[in-house]
């Protein structure tokens, strides 16, 4: 699931260094070291935790690299899973007969030798000015004026209309963040470009309050999808000085009323465009149905192959894992607090305690077990299962592992645009993203069967109601939690993951996953901290739902309004 705020572990000697608020959680037991690479070994065809385990110590190993999107490790992590889908027993999918959807993702780094000034000077790449790539077919902004629409989220910010032809200076919200990097620094940057979308540029003057390490990820160059339409226009969007904000509107804007105008910048933005080295693809297996009538319809089954990677500098595993499970619940969804004294003594005593048992373990691998290589097993056990069984579901199945999902949903969105079954013919999609967790010391509200269910009923209320019965009729014992699921809910879990992709087309969709933990989207989340019971316990269940799904004697009934295909998610 892609990240609200980038939370670099360089964060961690930051917080231990200052202090702020009480622990947050409890001092868990000092964790198992991983134990390493596991030999992989024969699955069967029935659902078990044991293959759980097998599959993900293999797709979530070191080996995979942490399986970044558009990478070589990504490119390994997606032919094994090409190789289990063939093993057994789904059919090709992709394009060509085979295996994958290869989708056209470009690299596209900033052009430095171009100018942009005020009438100060020019500006400095990086120091004065940091922009963000909004595409081919973002617009122009040399000579054009300037307009401050207000804090972001206040009722007095101006309208799209007062914006249009003009650069929108905008101020973040510390108070009203709306899942940003840094709250009070950063902003959505695909919510305001929805908002303003007839504005030529959008300028945050916040770049001092960025951290360095934040400033250095959006330094690199982003790989984007060329668009089908790549002359589709958008405002430009950048980041600059608070210096830069008082040379073009002749004031500091925190002191300006929305609608104040001002001067213009001078000179564009232009980005060079390069091809990458690895192919980001797709893989996608289909299981035909057994019913002739219903064949020619399919319930999807998705989850995302990519992770992110490798970044930054190896650190002590136990270190971070423990600071992560005293002070930071939800990982890389929430920053990292400052310590008080007590709390730095309470740490350190904590990572005594596991010094005496093993000394420092460096790591810099990423390895997603939990997001996605959960979701990723998972959907090949009940693969697995469902080519085994003697009766096949009656429509067929078309399980897609999307790649791109960390870095904007590319794949789901590209395999929605551009299906290689007819779009019309999916008649449900079943999402699983992180269902790797779920106990009560590991996730907040975490019980024995614990599942968060999202969108089952925002497109077909039917869909909601077998989310429920098949959990009562066939007793799995799932314990769903609907919370995040509340519209305007602040995780926007609606928004975060593949299934929206479908959903805006009007394709029934249910988001199934055990939620946020302190290991999410750090270097702790590793396969040695999985709980393979209670994703034997979700897969069956999943299961049992796509059975139900494929085996009804109708489409599922589409009764609510459908979304705009283009338009901004909104939960």
């Amino acid at each position: 699931m892609p990240k609200f705020p980038t939370v670099s572990v360089l964060s961690l000697a930051v917080a231990l260094a200052a202090g702020a608020q009480e622990s947050i959680a409890p001092l868990p037991a000092p964790p198992a070291p991983p134990s390493g690479r596991m030999a992989p070994r024969p699955t069967a065809p029935a659902i078990t935790a044991g293959d759980l385990r097998s599959r993900l110590y293999v797709y979530a190993d070191d080996s995979m690299g942490g399986r970044e999107f558009a990478t070589e490790a990504n490119t390994r992590a997606t032919a094994w899973i090409a190789e289990q889908a063939k093993r057994i027993g789904l059919l090709p999918g992709g394009e060509n007969g085979g295996w994958f959807q290869v989708l056209p993702v470009i690299m596209r780094p900033l052009d430095e030798t171009r100018v942009i000034a005020t009438d100060a000077g020019p500006l400095g790449w990086w120091t004065d000015l940091v922009p963000r790539d909004q595409g081919p077919g973002a617009r122009a902004i040399d000579g054009v004026p300037t307009i401050f629409a207000g804090t972001w989220g206040t009722p007095n910010m101006i309208t799209d209309a007062q914006a249009a032809g003009k650069v929108v200076i905008v101020l973040p919200n510390a108070a009203n963040p709306q899942n940003t990097q840094v709250p009070g620094a950063t902003i959505n940057r695909g919510l305001v470009s929805a908002r303003y979308k007839s504005a030529a540029g959008i300028l945050v003057p916040t770049l001092e309050r960025i951290p360095a390490e934040v400033r250095a990820s959006l330094r690199e160059p982003l790989m984007l999808m060329k668009s089908d339409d790549p002359t589709s226009p958008r405002p430009s969007f950048m980041y600059a000085a608070a210096a830069v904000g008082r040379q073009l509107m002749g004031a500091a804007v925190e002191s300006l009323q929305p609608g104040a105008t001002g001067k213009a910048l001078r000179g564009n933005i232009v980005y060079d465009e390069r091809p990458i080295s690895s192919p980001a693809r797709n893989v996608i297996g289909i299981l035909p149905g057994s019913n002739p009538g219903l064949k020619g319809q399919y319930v999807a089954v998705g989850a995302h192959n990519d992770h992110v990677g490798t970044h930054g500098p190896a650190v002590d595993h136990d270190s971070l894992y423990l600071f992560l499970h005293m002070f930071q619940p939800l990982g890389a969804d929430m920053n990292a607090p400052k310590l008080t004294p007590g709390q730095q003594a309470r740490f350190a005593s904590a990572l005594d305690s596991v010094r005496k048992l093993r000394p420092a373990r460096l790591d810099s691998i990423y390895n997603g077990a939990d997001d996605d290589g959960s979701g990723t097993v998972t959907i090949l056990e009940v693969a697995e299962a469902l080519a085994a069984a003697r009766v096949k579901p009656q429509r067929s199945i078309i399980f897609v592992w999307h790649t791109g999902e960390e870095a904007g949903l590319f794949g789901s969105a590209w395999f929605t645009d551009h299906p290689t079954v007819s779009r019309d013919s999916i008649v449900a999609q079943v999402n699983i993203d992180m269902v790797g967790r779920g106990d009560p010391w590991d996730i907040v509200g975490g019980k024995p069967g614990y599942l968060q269910a999202i969108g089952s009923r925002r497109l077909s209320t039917e869909l909601g109601a077998l989310v429920e019965s098949v959990n009562t009729e066939k007793k799995h014992g799932i314990s769903f939690d609907y919370q995040y699921d509340a519209n305007g809910h602040p995780q926007q879990y609606y928004c975060r993951s593949d299934h929206y992709m479908y959903a805006r087309y009007g394709i029934p969709i249910v988001f199934f996953s055990t939620g946020g933990h302190p290991d999410y989207h750090q270097l702790t989340d590793e396969p040695a901290y999985i709980d393979y019971d209670h994703m034997a316990q979700v897969a069956n269940y999943v299961l049992d739902l796509v059975q139900a799904i494929a085996n009804l004697d109708h489409r599922v009934v589409v009764d609510k309004p459908r979304p705009d295909p283009r338009g901004q998610c909104v939960q």
